[in-house]
């Protein structure tokens, strides 16, 4: 099912195959929409490393426990030709500007994670100059 040009339902599936229970699909609806907005922008391709996860497969990779991916209301995303600091960066303005929907927008090594929570929520989970 498409949800957006260039998004699929499919692509925000958990990792283990379990697809986003009806009563989330509001939610993935409006983070597409948003990925959808920064895609535009970038004008490149966004891969989605996790999307919706169910709270078995949360727990067994060590999510948190309140995490926005429980409610498929966020996204591990990834850019080919960026840095996970410069995909941050970049949702960071789009959210200043009033483009994106203010939410999470974290950093870590290989994945920029962004959700729609509606409140602000900035982390730095990368390792990449920590020696």
């Amino acid at each position: 099912m498409k949800l957006t040009e260039n998004f699929y339902l499919h692509e925000f599936s958990c990792n283990d195959g379990t697809p986003i229970p009806e009563k989330f699909m509001d939610n993935v609806q409006e983070l597409a929409n948003n990925l959808q907005l920064l895609r535009d922008y970038l004008k490149q391709p966004i891969g989605i490393n996790s999307g919706f996860r169910h709270t078995e497969y949360n727990k067994k990779i060590g999510g948190v426990k309140n995490s926005q991916h429980l409610t498929a209301s966020a996204g591990d995303i990834v850019v080919g030709n960026m840095t996970p600091k410069q995909v941050a960066r970049k949702i960071k303005m789009l959210i200043d500007y009033g483009v994106m929907e203010e939410g999470g927008v974290g950093l870590y090594n290989s994945f920029t994670h962004y959700d729609i929570r509606g409140k602000k929520a900035r982390w730095d989970n990368s390792s990449l100059f920590n020696f």
